[in-house]
């Protein structure tokens, strides 16, 4: 196993929708007492809504709170309801009516520039029933051109996530559309941990080597093989001490996904950086055991 410089810091982040319950202002300030430096902020009706009448003023002032308080920031955009009350992640850059989502992102893109963010998150959303493969992957790269002219414009980079269902739902999904958007240099990786213990066929080490290229930002949780739940470190099957020694030279965000774990978020906020830097130590130091909490494997 290749070691962490003793030099190398890593920037710890939450993701906002597990602090669905707290306003952001709140949740951010709970965020950097606990040590984080960063938060992956989801646009949704909670927090950043994008259909606010005021958002552009609530953008300005989470920039402000962001700046005071020393985080980093990436936009992410996977609310479950956000553009649809009835179906989860519709429409999809997939759907016929994909405008709205292509809007969405338009939208994203620009709050990210006003909040210093260079990174917007995003996903494919599920192939619709009875569409071939090879006209889903079209209609999405034709979609995905269209954001890389705005990204381009604004100066933000997007950083695509593989999801679990969906049509590109792993790293072999996410080469073959970077190949058809011509190698994009706008056109980043969402590398979520879980996801690649979840399906990848390669170990998690070799997949997070294979993504490093590409990665612009992180997501981490502990998971099962198999098994798309997000869960709490310790909870799940992963050594993460080999996992962030390969993420070795990666410089942006590595941002906590707990989604539901709203409940209890300054609680779990709390343990997930107190096993991360446990974890990161390990890496540093090539100490085994230090990813995993005593008594659960």
């Amino acid at each position: 196993m290749a070691l962490i410089p003793a030099g190398d810091i890593v920037k710890w982040a939450y993701c906002t929708n597990g602090f669905a319950g707290h306003r952001l202002p709140e949740a951010l300030a709970v965020l950097a007492d606990l040590g984080y430096t960063g938060a992956a902020i989801t646009l949704d009706h909670g927090h950043l809504d994008p259909f606010s009448p005021g958002l552009a003023a609530e953008v300005s002032s989470i920039a402000g709170i962001c700046a005071r308080l020393g985080l980093g920031t990436v936009v992410e955009t996977g609310g479950r309801y956000t553009l649809d009350p009835l179906r989860k992640h519709h429409p999809t850059l997939i759907s016929e009516d994909a405008g709205r989502r292509v809007e969405f992102l338009v939208m994203a893109m620009r709050v990210a520039a006003d909040l210093g963010a260079p990174v917007v998150h995003l996903w494919s959303g599920v192939r619709p029933d009875g569409m071939p493969e090879v006209e889903a992957y079209t209609r999405l790269a034709r979609q995905c051109a269209r954001l890389l002219d705005e990204a381009d414009r604004v100066g933000v980079t997007l950083g695509f996530e593989p999801e679990p269902g969906m049509l590109v739902a792993d790293l072999d999904g996410y080469e073959r559309l970077r190949a058809m958007l011509g190698g994009h240099p706008r056109f980043g990786l969402t590398l979520d941990i879980g996801h690649c213990h979840c399906l990848e066929r390669e170990d998690l080490d070799t997949c997070v080597r294979r993504a490093l290229p590409y990665t612009v930002h992180v997501q981490i949780e502990d998971m099962r093989r198999g098994v798309h739940e997000h869960l709490e470190f310790g909870e799940g099957e992963i050594d993460f001490v080999p996992a962030l020694a390969a993420l070795r030279g990666y410089r942006g965000l590595v941002a906590v996904e707990l989604a539901r774990h709203s409940h209890a978020a300054p609680q779990v906020a709390r343990r997930s950086i107190d096993f991360l830097r446990r974890a990161h130590e390990g890496a540093r130091t090539g100490v085994a055991g230090l990813g995993r909490p005593a008594g659960r494997g």
